[in-house]
C-alpha cells in the first residue's frame, strides 16, 4: 500500500531523468513529452541556463524569508512587469497562489470603495485552482463537490457571451473584478475570443470594474506571446502566471496595475517561501531564455507545424471535431470519447493528456523543433487512426 494519499490516477512509469524534450524512465526508454509537465518545461528537461541558475544560487544562498530584501525577487519583479506592461508583482509557489492574491486584491479593492460583498464574475469552464477560494471560482462542479461550503462571492457566466456580463453588469452592483483565463485549459482549451476580452476590458473600464487575466498556463510564451493577451490590444489591471516562469521549480506570480497595484498595504499578504532566492534566480534564466531565443515566435511556429500534420491526413482529419488554442497550447478534439489514449500514447513512447473526456492536450516545450513536432504529430495520427 502506498504511502502517499490517493490524490492522482497516476500512469504506470517513472522517470529517471530527461533532456530537451525528451523524458527517460527506470528501464532506460525513451518518451517524447509532449505535455512538459503541464505546461510547466517550457525550456525543456535539463535546460542548461536552468541548471546553471540553480547551482549557482543553491551554492551561494537558497532563502532568507520576505523579512528581507531579495536581490534576484527584485530584479525578477522589475523584468516581469516590464514585460508585462505592469507596475508591480508578488511572488508566491504556484498558480493557485497567484490567484488566490488576485481574489485578495478584488474584495479589498472592493471594501476600500464601500461594497460591502465584493463579486467576482467568473466563467463556466474556468479553472483557477484547488484552494477553496480558487475552487471556488473554478467551474467545475466533479472538482468542487464533497467540499462544500464553498467561498461565496463568486458570479459565474457562459465564456464569449458579453450579453450574459452586460446583464451581470445590469443587476448586480456588488461586482468589482472579472477573472478569466484567456485560454481555459482544463475544459478541453477553449480560447475566448478577443473581441470578447475587448469588450470586457470596456465593460471594466465602464463600471470601475479590475479586469484579472489568470495566464497561469498560457504565460511565458505558451501561446506565441509572453503572455497571451499581448496578442488581443488589451491590457488588463491584474495577471496572474506561474507554471513555465520555473521550469519545474515552484513559483507563481501576481502582477497589477494602476489601482490594483496600489490595493495591499504591509500585513495584508505574504508568503514565507514566496519569490525566494532560488526560485527568483531559476526564473530569471527562464524568462530571459524565452525573449533571447525567441520561443514565442517558436511556439506559433511549432503549434502550426502539429496542427497542419494532423489535418494533411484525410482519415485522421475525420476523426477530429476541431482543434483548438493558440502557439504550442493545443487541443484536439475528437469526435469520440479517448480516455484511454493517454495509457496508449505511454505505451507508444508518446506523452499527452486526455481533458475532457475527448480532447487530446499538447503542451510541449518550446524549444521544440521541427523534427520533433512531427514527431509528434505522426505518433498521434497514428493512435487516432487506430482508434477510429
Amino acid at each position: 500500500m502506498s504511502a502517499l494519499m490517493q490524490t492522482y490516477a497516476r500512469l504506470p512509469v517513472t522517470f529517471s531523468h530527461g533532456e530537451g524534450v525528451y523524458l527517460y524512465d527506470t528501464d532506460g526508454r525513451r518518451y517524447l513529452d509532449a505535455i512538459a509537465g503541464i505546461a510547466v518545461n517550457g525550456l525543456g528537461h535539463a535546460h542548461p541556463a536552468v541548471t546553471a541558475a540553480i547551482c549557482a544560487q543553491a551554492n551561494k544562498l537558497v532563502h532568507t524569508s520576505n523579512l528581507y530584501r531579495i536581490e534576484a525577487q527584485e530584479q525578477l519583479g522589475e523584468t516581469l512587469t516590464r514585460i508585462a506592461g505592469m507596475d508591480n508583482c508578488f511572488f508566491g509557489n504556484s498558480g493557485a497562489e497567484a490567484n488566490e492574491a488576485a481574489i485578495k486584491i478584488a474584495r479589498l479593492y472592493g471594501h476600500q470603495r464601500k461594497i460591502d460583498k465584493p463579486a467576482i464574475v467568473v466563467l463556466e469552464g474556468a479553472f483557477h485552482g484547488r484552494t477553496l477560494a480558487t475552487l471556488s471560482a473554478t467551474g467545475n462542479r466533479k472538482i468542487q463537490a464533497g467540499f462544500e461550503p464553498l467561498v461565496t462571492g463568486f458570479i459565474r457566466a457562459p465564456r464569449n457571451d458579453i450579453h450574459a456580463l452586460r446583464q451581470i453588469a445590469a443587476h448586480n452592483p456588488g461586482v468589482v473584478a472579472v477573472l478569466v483565463e484567456p485560454i481555459q485549459g482544463e475544459s478541453g482549451v477553449h480560447p475566448l475570443t478577443a473581441e470578447y476580452l475587448q469588450a470586457v476590458r470596456e465593460i471594466c473600464d465602464e463600471h470601475e470594474w479590475l479586469l484579472m487575466l489568470d495566464e497561469v498556463q498560457t504565460g511565458n510564451g505558451r501561446t506565441g506571446s509572453y503572455f497571451a493577451y499581448q496578442g488581443m490590444d488589451l491590457v488588463p489591471d491584474v495577471v496572474t502566471t506561474a507554471k513555465g516562469l520555473g521550469n519545474g521549480l515552484p513559483i507563481g506570480a501576481c502582477l497589477a496595475r494602476g489601482a490594483a497595484a496600489q490595493v495591499f498595504g504591509g500585513g495584508q499578504h505574504g508568503s514565507t517561501y514566496g519569490g525566494n532566492p532560488l526560485v527568483c534566480a531559476t526564473a530569471l534564466a527562464v524568462v530571459k531564455t524565452i525573449v533571447e531565443d525567441k520561443l514565442c515566435a517558436n511556439a506559433t511556429a511549432m503549434g502550426d507545424v502539429i496542427r497542419e500534420r494532423l489535418l494533411c491526413d484525410d482519415a485522421v482529419a475525420a476523426s477530429i471535431a476541431e482543434i483548438r488554442g493558440r502557439g504550442l497550447m493545443l487541443g484536439i478534439q475528437l469526435k469520440t470519447e479517448c480516455a484511454d489514449l493517454a495509457q496508449r500514447a505511454l505505451e507508444a513512447g508518446l506523452l499527452i493528456n486526455v481533458t475532457a473526456g475527448n480532447t487530446v492536450r499538447l503542451l510541449p516545450a518550446l524549444i521544440i523543433e521541427q523534427q520533433e513536432a512531427e514527431a509528434i504529430a505522426d505518433s498521434l495520427a497514428q493512435l487516432i487512426r487506430e482508434t477510429a
